[in-house]
């Protein structure tokens, strides 16, 4: 039987998770979810496998994105219930794959430069089309420079480091255009995640609206129930749905688990349904 509960923030191999869009449905059912959100990095082409696999489950599988943005810093905005074949979104993800695989080649290019046997096109072959920098960090763990995944990303990959080389994410404001062009409804990920004061919080969250912000993802990993709260009472002020996620990565991130988190999330499913009646009118 299912519970009435739900995740929407998870990530498969189609980006940076470990477990493959199958496996994801598979750990869902086993947890009893009622729906889970497909929402990889910059694509969308792991929901038709999880959508197939669901089909054996009494499982409802979202579409979803998470857009990675540029505001004043990094902003991540989560797009659901998007139209997949809108062509805006698809040109726009091509857009983002070209930039993502120069900065692939650039990254490739220097750990090459300090001798180490990374070939790019083996890396596609061996993880798919779309490559991050958790798979640089899986290498680099294999050949024995870092103790671990997490590690190697910190002290390797993050700005600052040798193997970093920065990307040229779309706009804050383009992100929410393109996923309301597909017919989604945008969503602020993880507020807390950029580190700003209230104030700023609250500037990104009206720069975000007047560009037709629609919601605000208020249940998060590692959020403890007054950030949660807090949150929560921006998204009325503000007239924002809310929605929550745990973020899945699988064992990149080992700490969060599907549907719970770090063990305190507990989504219910009334939160994507007020996402669907706004979809609904939008029609």
């Amino acid at each position: 039987m299912m519970s009435d509960f739900i995740d929407l923030h998870v990530h498969t191999t189609a980006s940076d998770g470990t477990f493959s869009p199958t496996e994801v449905v598979k750990l869902a059912a086993s947890k009893q979810l009622s729906a889970v959100a497909i929402t990889d990095h910059d694509t969308i082409s792991g929901y038709n496998e999880a959508l197939k696999a669901a089909h054996e489950y009494n499982l409802e599988i979202i579409p979803g994105i998470e857009l990675n943005t540029r505001y004043t810093g990094a902003v991540h905005i989560l797009g659901y219930l998007i139209d997949q074949d809108n062509a805006e979104l698809v040109k726009e993800l091509h857009n983002i794959v070209d930039e993502r695989d120069r900065r692939n080649r650039e990254i490739c290019a220097m750990m090459q430069a300090d001798g180490l046997p990374v070939d790019y096109e083996k890396l596609k072959r061996r993880f798919g089309e779309v490559i991050g920098r958790p798979h640089f960090a899986k290498v680099l763990f294999e050949l024995g420079l870092a103790n671990d995944i997490q590690s190697a990303l910190r002290f390797h990959l993050e700005k600052d480091q040798r193997y970093y080389s920065p990307r040229r994410p779309l706009s804050t404001e383009r992100a929410i255009e393109v996923i309301r062009i597909a017919g989604g409804a945008p969503v602020l990920a993880h507020p807390f995640q950029y580190r700003l004061d209230d104030s700023a919080l609250q500037d990104l969250i009206r720069h975000c609206l007047e560009h037709g912000l629609v919601g605000m993802e208020c249940f998060y990993s590692g959020y403890s129930e007054e950030q949660s709260r807090y949150l929560m009472s921006l998204a009325q002020k503000y007239g924002l749905l809310i929605t929550g996620g745990s973020d899945f990565h699988g064992s990149v991130k080992p700490h969060i688990m599907l549907g719970s988190g770090t063990g305190n999330l507990s989504i219910p499913y009334s939160y994507l349904q007020k996402l669907k009646i706004w979809h609904q009118k939008t029609l």
